[in-house]
């Protein structure tokens, strides 16, 4: 379970900003990124030290200025992490390994 977020409070003021952010990915190609994975991004890359003064026309500005790389990067990386590698065959693993 993950921890209170200092601006979850302000996740429904946001809306707007983050279905903009959404809507750019799709125009882009990248229909697929939810509210809440973008959320997610945001929280622990963006704003892992939560600045409790922040005014929320910078924490909007934030969300505006997320890259398509800077997310996909995160993305990526995150997918990797939850994945369940398991090599049954040794070869295969040297194979990848090289």
């Amino acid at each position: 379970m993950e921890i209170s977020h200092t601006y979850d409070h302000l996740r429904y003021k946001l809306k707007p900003a983050l279905q903009s952010k959404q809507e750019e990915f799709a125009l882009l190609g990248y229909g697929q990124v939810s509210e809440q994975e973008l959320w997610n991004f945001l929280k622990r890359k963006k704003w892992r030290k939560a600045d409790e003064n922040k005014r929320i026309s910078e924490i909007v500005q934030d969300i505006l200025s997320v890259k398509v790389g800077e997310y996909f990067n995160y993305a990526t990386v995150e997918a990797f992490k939850e994945a369940d590698f398991a090599f049954d065959d040794e070869e295969e693993l040297r194979k990848l390994l090289k």
